[in-house]
């Protein structure tokens, strides 16, 4: 049974202890907390989990402490226990829409499980037009794509207004969230929503049931607290709001991130709630 990709996914953060190790305790406490507050699942070892300062036996561990909890669960990294893999679009030697096309289709026939395409040109150097994320929605195995664009582009525009069956569009900019849920994204892989989970839950629910006046609200008072969570390299600030709340051991981050600002601390508590 494919997994159903609606609402919204936190991509977890990595806690580590105050002798700098995996606080696994910590991370599972974390996941149960946004899981308990409407979060649909989680998402492993992407970007906000800090996978590139992980030895390979902390990401094991990572995604065995994760998947012990019985949610929907998206891996960034090959793993039984998960039930999507997200995949980024191939960075850095920029293949062309053909190439990206290619790519996906031998990696769904080699996958055990389905994909998600994550889509992220400020990173990848590859841009997509919306034709060729139609292709990439075609590919049997391709279940849904991480759209993070860093705008309301034409080609999401276009990509929405007629959707592919059985192809979920997910946010993947915090920011962007409530606009693209308005034009019709299924839910969001939203690293704020460690913050002020059961809102953006209720976000996401207020788009998809027709609520439009509470889905505004809701979308114009956590657009500040996206911003602020975001001022400073990804999972910095999240990591230090964190902390401050208590539910992380420490807001450290690893090389070649570094600890987030005091002044960016206060703004982002200030829109934390």
């Amino acid at each position: 049974m494919v997994m159903e990709l609606t609402g919204i996914f936190v991509p977890m953060i990595t806690p580590f202890d105050a002798a700098g190790e995996v606080a696994y305790p910590a991370l599972e406490r974390l996941a149960e907390e946004v899981l308990a507050a409407g979060a649909t699942g989680l998402v492993a070892l992407g970007t906000t989990g800090e996978p590139s300062a992980l030895r390979p036996e902390e990401q094991q561990g990572v995604l065995t402490t994760l998947s012990r909890l019985g949610a929907p669960l998206i891996s960034a990294i090959s793993f039984p226990g998960a039930d999507a893999l997200v995949s980024l679009v191939p960075p850095f030697v920029r293949p062309g829409p053909d190439g990206v096309v290619a790519h996906f289709t031998a990696l769904a026939a080699a996958s055990d499980v389905p994909l998600v395409v994550y889509h992220v040109p400020a990173r990848t150097g590859q841009a997509l037009d919306a034709a060729t994320l139609r292709r990439l929605a075609a590919i049997d195995g391709v279940i849904g794509i991480k759209y993070a664009t860093g705008a309301l582009d034409a080609d999401m525009i276009s990509l929405l207004a007629d959707p592919p069956p059985g192809f979920a569009i997910l946010g993947g900019d915090d920011l962007y969230l409530s606009p693209l849920l308005a034009l019709g994204a299924a839910g969001g892989i939203t690293a704020s929503a460690h913050v002020a989970t059961d809102r953006f839950a209720a976000l996401a629910t207020a788009w998809r049931t027709g609520d439009v006046p509470a889905a505004r609200a809701l979308g114009h008072a956590l657009a500040p607290l996206s911003a602020a969570l975001f001022a400073e390299p990804n999972p910095t600030v999240i990591k230090a709001v964190l902390h401050a709340q208590g539910r992380i051991p420490t807001p450290s981050v690893r090389l070649p991130l570094l600890p987030a600002a005091p002044a960016s601390l206060t703004t982002a508590l200030r829109f934390a709630g």
